[in-house]
């Protein structure tokens, strides 16, 4: 008996850790993962080639897209707003952006901790550079200013899909 809750517990063991095991892209990336739009304008389509219909166009270069599935030349991306849609993958870019989706200003503070000085504010619905996130706190860069906010304020860190 002890026996097969041994075996029992060595499979549930290799099925847990084979679905934590991140699936072949055509990219060899792991998807999710966060990218920016490269251009102002780019194409929005229901399907992963040109032949799709064109559902909207972008125009934000250097918006933060969540890529959530792939083909070799396409990506499929969540945008901050809830959109699922494909684009082409040489209008995205490698380049790290944040979002701050939530109303209000977001405060930029000199060190990541609760208090510590505002260096700048983050308006509503603005887009900035992501340095690095280190133990819940971000650190942004926009317009020359330089901060540390809650990762929880911005929208483009989250490791799970942001669209379903």
């Amino acid at each position: 008996m002890g026996t097969a809750i041994l075996t029992v517990a060595l499979a549930a063991a290799a099925g847990s850790a084979w679905a934590q095991t991140p699936r072949a892209t055509p990219s060899g990336l792991p998807v999710p993962r966060y990218l920016s739009l490269k251009y102002d304008p780019v194409n929005a389509r229901q399907g992963p080639d040109e032949e799709h219909r064109l559902m909207w166009t972008y125009h934000a270069k250097g918006l933060p897209v969540q890529v959530v599935a792939e083909t070799r030349e396409w990506r499929r991306i969540c945008d901050p707003r809830g959109g699922l849609t494909w684009v082409h993958r040489r209008t995205t870019d490698g380049k790290r952006t944040v979002m701050r989706v939530q109303p209000g200003d977001l405060p930029l503070l000199a060190s990541p901790k609760p208090g510590s000085r505002v260096t700048a504010y983050l308006r509503s619905q603005a887009v900035a550079g992501l340095d690095r996130c280190d133990k819940g706190w971000c650190r942004l860069k926009a317009d020359g200013a330089k901060g540390w906010a809650p990762e929880t304020a911005i929208w483009g860190t989250a490791p799970g899909p942001q669209c379903r």
